[in-house]
């Protein structure tokens, strides 16, 4: 369920105008890159006189230390940083254009082209998202290219990677023409109570991205053709029926033409489902851990996480909403006359709803994060339950372990985790295994790697 909504590129729609979170299950491109490192099977704890989960956690800890450890703290630690610098970018760029009256400017054009103020928002937006993705680049290629091919998580050419960012941007416009224009059609239409209106046009639309990402949009950044006969093919579709996730065949995707991730998910809605593996994937894991993976996939689909997303994700929205409409009168009546903005149905005034939204979810993030994580908690459980191989589902932890630091602090977790740490999760799948030593199937203990 990863990137149903790191889902989607569609999400960027919003771009600086929500600056929010995917409410992401980060499948495709964006999904967690993995390590190259080596996982040894760990002795058969299970037969031990005495089965230690703690113990059992730390003995997987330890396969990653030294200078691999130390690469993916520094990688994942530098993402702390960069929430707020990427923060501080969006807010200087809409400074730019309200302090020298780029957007005024942009907004008069709009008006000479058209009286109607309908009309006029999707020509500004036209120009806006176009702007401020060029004046965003060079943060854009440093953290999308440059920093990804220094650790090693980058598989793409210079040219490839602004291949698919043009993509991404195409659909960040169109999808930016029609939301942020229904946007602003309800600040004219609902008067003071637009941000609630706004809030459920943004919920609205996550709606229609969950249903046509996996059949329209990422189609566009990778291949995805059918898993051939095998008896792992047979073994997903079994796992899919006995849970009652709708699929009647598995598609691999062609993630490898842009890195190394491994990565799987369970996407669709009303009639969209489809179960996907990237070839990374295949080709790094065991037979058991792709069915790890593919369990915990199927567990967001089963226990209906979209839906509990859409809905937690729809109250931040709200009080997004509400902030910025707050804000917005705070700091026009302050400096309205400055960036020649007085009015929020004045499309000259997104930069500041940008800005404003920024804030927002910089300070949400604890929030945020603590949403999708205990989503991702749940998933794990499920997926536990449901293959049965607490082991393999550990060593695929450990090929995860390059793109997020193992063993935060409960405070670093708390706040800068979408998922839960490796730590975590080790420990929840050592504390079922302790749990089901007696199971003639966990009794064997690990699975040896093929």
């Amino acid at each position: 369920m990863k990137k149903i909504l790191q889902l989607i590129a569609v999400l960027a729609a919003l771009s600086n105008f929500l600056a929010a979170p995917a409410l992401a299950q980060q499948a495709g491109p964006s999904a967690a890159p993995t390590s190259t490192i080596e996982t040894r099977a760990l002795p058969s704890l299970a037969s031990a006189p005495a089965f230690d989960a703690q113990k059992s956690t730390n003995a997987y800890l330890r396969q990653v230390s030294g200078a691999a450890r130390e690469r993916s703290d520094a990688y994942f630690e530098g993402g702390y940083a960069l929430l707020f610098v990427d923060a501080f970018y969006v807010i200087a760029v809409s400074g730019i254009l309200l302090w020298f009256r780029i957007s005024a400017r942009m907004r008069d054009f709009a008006k000479a082209q058209t009286r109607s103020r309908f009309w006029q928002v999707p020509i500004y937006v036209a120009l806006y998202i176009p702007l401020t993705a060029v004046m965003s680049l060079p943060l854009t290629i440093y953290e999308g290219y440059f920093r990804e091919k220094s650790y090693g998580l980058m598989n793409q050419t210079f040219s490839a990677w602004l291949i698919d960012q043009t993509i991404e941007l195409g659909i960040t416009i169109a999808a930016g023409l029609f939301v942020i224009t229904l946007v602003y059609s309800a600040i004219r239409r609902a008067g003071r109570t637009w941000w609630i209106w706004g809030a459920a046009i943004v919920t609205f639309f996550l709606v229609i991205a969950i249903v046509v990402s996996p059949v329209f949009i990422a189609p566009l950044f990778n291949h995805y053709s059918p898993l051939p006969q095998s008896p792992l093919r047979s073994d997903i579709l079994s796992l899919a029926r006995a849970n009652g996730v709708p699929a009647d065949n598995v598609y691999l995707v062609d993630a490898s033409r842009q890195s190394d991730r491994i990565s799987a998910n369970v996407s669709g809605f009303l009639g969209t489902t489809r179960v996907s593996l990237n070839d990374n994937l295949l080709h790094k894991a065991t037979h058991d851990e792709v069915l790890a993976v593919l369990g915990h996939e199927m567990g967001h689909y089963v226990m209906d996480h979209a839906t509990r997303l859409l809905l937690l994700n729809a109250l931040v929205f709200l009080a997004a909403f509400a902030f910025v409409n707050w804000g917005f009168g705070v700091l026009t009546n302050v400096f309205g006359g400055n960036w020649d903005v007085r009015t929020i149905d004045d499309p000259a005034g997104l930069p500041v709803l940008a800005a404003l939204a920024t804030i927002f979810f910089l300070l949400a993030t604890p929030v945020t994060n603590t949403i999708t994580r205990t989503t991702e908690i749940q998933a794990d459980m499920f997926g536990v339950n449901a293959v049965r191989k607490p082991d393999a589902f550990s060593t695929v932890v450990l090929k995860l372990s390059n793109y997020r630091k193992l063993d935060p602090t409960p405070w670093e977790e708390a706040i800068f985790y979408d998922h839960p740490s490796g730590r975590t999760r080790l420990w929840e799948v050592m504390r079922w295994k302790a749990e089901h030593l007696n199971d003639p199937d966990i009794k064997a203990g690990p699975v040896s790697p093929q």
